[in-house]
């Protein structure tokens, strides 16, 4: 091999060794980019996350609407405890989920959100929500979960939403990896639920 060869096969090699490199590492930070990405815009109906409730209340009144759906890998039963709640925007909501575990065995949950529509999520504002965290359930236990939340007052300022009077706030609950299972009987949630 001459000198002039391995030059061009160095000049070749090296530029896709620094592609493969970085796909790799884009790969990586996908998800974390995207999640990012979905809480800074909402999009795809993802919800906010406040310390603190809203200094304002409007006279816009908005209703809530609530959905639990369950994963088939998770033995739980899941519902909200109230299928709608009417209140004013910058208001402070409380509303409560239900979930049961119906196996003779402890289970680990963990629960991914959205809003419908789509758009509102981002002036959707979570406080506290049993969504933060994985919740574990023993054999036959019961537990009411609570959210609460408020509607951001600066969805006045969106003409986009002038229709909005209504908002769905969906839960999806899969099986939560723990550290005694295998990875691979886990699901692994890739994104906000869809809701229905």
């Amino acid at each position: 091999m001459t000198e002039r060869t391995r030059t061009s096969n160095t000049r070749v090699v090296l530029p896709l060794v620094a592609i493969v490199i970085g796909m790799t590492g884009l790969a990586f930070a996908s998800v974390p980019l995207y999640r990012l990405f979905c809480q800074v815009t909402g999009f795809g109906g993802t919800t906010q996350v406040a310390e603190t409730g809203a200094e304002t209340v409007l006279d816009r009144k908005m209703t809530v609407r609530f959905n639990a759906d369950v994963d088939p890998d998770l033995p739980w039963a899941f519902a909200p405890e109230q299928r709608a709640i009417e209140l004013k925007v910058g208001e402070q909501g409380l509303a409560f989920y239900h979930a049961e575990n119906r196996s003779d065995e402890p289970v680990v949950g963990m629960a991914v959100y959205n809003v419908t529509p789509n758009k509102a999520g981002l002036y959707f504002s979570k406080i506290h929500c049993f969504c933060f965290d994985e919740q574990r359930l023993e054999p036959g236990e019961a537990m009411d979960m609570p959210v609460t939340f408020f509607v951001d007052p600066a969805i006045a300022d969106d003409p986009n939403l002038d229709e909005v009077k209504t908002i769905t706030l969906s839960y999806t609950f899969f099986r939560a990896r723990t550290d005694g299972e295998p990875a691979e009987s886990a699901a692994a949630p890739s994104g906000p639920s869809s809701g229905s």
